[in-house]
């Protein structure tokens, strides 16, 4: 059995939400799907809840007026079927109904949860009774029924296995189990979310709980591109990567996936598939713990990177100085992306700039601070392990016209970064893919 997700471009429109039916129906093998809200829905229930927050309540309603008829009009191109059309009426009109209820109660920052839950619920619901009307046996499972969060936001495995194992054994006639992604319950039973990684995150989460064959991520591209397309023409999909290589490419600036949703999936060692909705037959991305040994898979870019460089008020780095660095970022939360050293300084990169000022102003209590704002992250992804020669010298070579402002290896077995102003991006990402892929 696979778990296959689909995102809210993927269910985007009536003509979609009939394309994934057809695609999940295609042969007669047991499937758990996940699906998104629709697309655009999400960020109409974002603003929704923040009308809501600050007390404008004729604009909340509005907005949920507006994104009601929306939904109306999608249930009539969707079914032909009338009692199903009326069937799924009723529950849509139940969930605006619930939307329309905040406005009665005084603001609590837990609503906006609730909120943001209801998207995917629709789409599940529209996608259910579709299915139904398609002759389909088809069964949905509420997420609130198996995912749980724990005190610290983590997702949790066993409710999921505990859940889903009785249920599967049990039932040998449905074919489609539906369910929600990104949504889930906290610790106090509240209405929560994954955060990281969404919908995917929950596939990869139900996939590794019960081992299944295959995690398969539906998304509106063929899988991860050896570069990014919107700035070096003729990039390609990379067919096998390892977990660790996409997790590398995810985190440096890869969208098509969240670079922690797919741990679950590695630890379990069930392989992760990226296909496109929109070409089926393409045989996308496949990731898995398997190595290619020799070989640069891709290239990707992370922008919003701001350089520090700390240089010790000592002549010598003295002892605790790297510790004390370090410490200021984990005092107020914010993630390193990259770091060297020197006998006298430190330099360091970040992508999170709300706490800059008051880390600066700790940092200055270290030794001597400079700022570099507007910089690039650009990371080449492959099997760098110390003994393959001849990849840093081709990366380094790449980007011989290009100051660089860091570079950062060793640290990885699968990657090295270079750090370079943003004005740089697209001269870096084409002379890399010139260098590298040369037959691109």
């Amino acid at each position: 059995m696979n778990v296959l997700k689909f995102g809210g471009t993927s269910v985007g429109s009536p003509e979609r939400i009939k394309g994934v039916a057809e695609l999940i129906t295609s042969d007669k093998q047991r499937k758990i799907v996940v699906l998104s809200a629709m697309s655009g829905t999400t960020n109409t229930l974002v603003e929704i809840a923040d009308y809501y927050r600050k007390r404008n309540l004729e604009s909340a309603n509005s907005v949920i007026n507006r994104l009601r008829n929306l939904y109306m009009q999608h249930m009539q191109e969707l079914y032909t079927d009338d009692n199903l059309r009326e069937e799924t009426k009723q529950v849509i009109d139940d969930i605006f109904t619930f939307l329309h209820s905040f406005s009665a109660k005084d603001w609590d920052e837990t609503y906006e949860k609730a909120i943001l839950a209801q998207g995917e619920l629709m789409s599940t619901n529209m996608m259910r009774n579709y299915l139904r009307e398609k002759g389909i046996k088809v069964q949905l499972i509420s997420a609130f029924d198996y995912m749980r969060i724990d005190e610290n936001g983590e997702p949790m495995l066993r409710p999921i296995s505990e859940y889903w194992k009785p249920l599967l054994k049990d039932d040998k006639d449905t074919q489609i189990y539906l369910t929600q992604g990104f949504i889930c319950l906290n610790p106090a039973g509240e209405i929560d979310n994954l955060q990281r990684g969404g919908s995917d995150y929950t596939a990869c989460l139900i996939g590794a709980a019960l081992k299944l064959k295959e995690i398969q991520i539906w998304t509106d591209i063929d899988g991860m591109h050896n570069n990014d397309p919107r700035f070096v023409e003729n990039t390609r999909p990379v067919r096998q990567l390892n977990f660790e290589e996409a997790a590398e490419l995810a985190y440096f600036g890869a969208k098509i996936l969240h670079p922690t949703c797919i741990q679950p999936a590695r630890y379990a060692g069930v392989p992760v598939r990226l296909l496109n909705t929109m070409q089926p037959e393409a045989p996308g991305t496949l990731i898995n713990n398997e190595m290619q040994e020799g070989n640069i898979k891709a290239i990707a870019a992370k922008d919003n990177i701001t350089a520090i460089k700390i240089v010790s008020s000592r002549m010598l780095l003295a002892t605790g100085f790297l510790r004390k660095i370090f410490e200021i970022f984990e005092q107020y939360k914010t993630s390193i992306d990259m770091v060297t050293t020197s006998e006298v300084g430190v330099s360091l990169s970040i992508d999170n700039t709300s706490r800059l000022d008051p880390i600066l102003e700790a940092l200055r209590e270290c030794g001597t601070v400079e700022v570099d704002n507007d910089m690039c992250i650009i990371c080449v992804v492959g099997d760098l392990k110390s003994y393959n020669t001849g990849f840093e010298a081709m990366a380094t070579d790449a980007l011989s016209q290009i100051p660089i402002r860091m570079i950062s290896y060793g640290g990885s077995n699968h990657n090295i970064s270079f750090l370079i102003k943003k004005e740089y991006k697209e001269q870096a990402l084409k002379s890399l893919s010139q260098k590298i892929f040369p037959t691109a």
